[in-house]
């Protein structure tokens, strides 16, 4: 394994921390014996964390600043079991929001475009992801939210909506009606960025295709700020 010494020492600033604020990870590190690292073989002793541990820190345990820093929290959907809850500071949304216009960028999104976001909002990391990062893009945000696809449609047209933030069924679920509606024309669609679901490249191809754009696969997580750490 090759790791920097600059890395070493980040990693070694960040373990004292945690283990000084005495959240979940810091009790894990503690229990774990472990202070702070200074070389690669004390970087391959660090314990892993499961999503059963992230689950046991319900409801703020994950929380690493005094309260009084944090300014939002989000949460996973718990449909699997007990929902994992992130706090955020200020810091952590501008950085999301930075990190989510790169991803923009990297599809050859500008401020020119204009972009429809579909995800829900709320506790959900989606919607308000994909707009943040629009923002700090300096694009035109079309903030719709999920379903009323009456609405979407209207809206797009009148809109001009360049861009559209979506699942892959909805994005599906828009393409099928454009067609049935005879619309397609009166669509000046360019790009989508699609995120939060499993999609093959079957169904890609599809939505691709019917809506005559270029499909970009975006990527997150909730324990990592949400939708915008990575994008295909």
């Amino acid at each position: 394994m090759v790791i920097s010494q600059v890395q070493l020492e980040q990693v070694d600033r960040q373990i004292k921390r945690l283990v000084a604020c005495g959240n979940f990870y810091g009790n894990k590190l503690k229990e774990a014996g472990i202070t702070g690292v200074e070389t690669v073989e004390d970087f391959q002793k660090l314990p892993f964390s499961e999503k059963e541990d992230l689950r046991e820190a319900y409801p703020l345990g994950l929380m690493a600043v005094p309260e009084e820093e944090v300014v939002r929290i989000h949460s996973s959907s718990g449909t699997t079991g007990t929902p994992v809850i992130i706090p955020y500071t200020a810091k952590d949304v501008d950085d999301w929001g930075i990190m989510f216009k790169r991803c923009y960028e990297f599809a050859g999104i500008t401020n020119k475009d204009r972009i429809h976001i579909t995800p829900g909002y709320g506790l959900w990391t989606a919607g308000i992801g994909f707009q943040y990062g629009a923002e700090k893009l300096g694009a035109m945000v079309i903030p719709m939210g999920p379903g009323n696809t009456n609405k979407q449609l209207q809206m797009m047209m009148d809109m001009g909506s360049t861009v559209l933030c979506a699942t892959s069924s909805y994005a599906l679920l828009l393409a099928e009606e454009i067609e049935q509606r005879g619309i397609k024309d009166k669509i000046k669609l360019k790009k989508g960025v699609i995120g939060s679901e499993r999609w093959g490249e079957k169904m890609r191809q599809r939505i691709s295709t019917e809506l005559g754009i270029e499909l970009y696969d975006i990527y997150g997580l909730t324990e990592i700020y949400g939708p915008g750490i990575g994008i295909n």
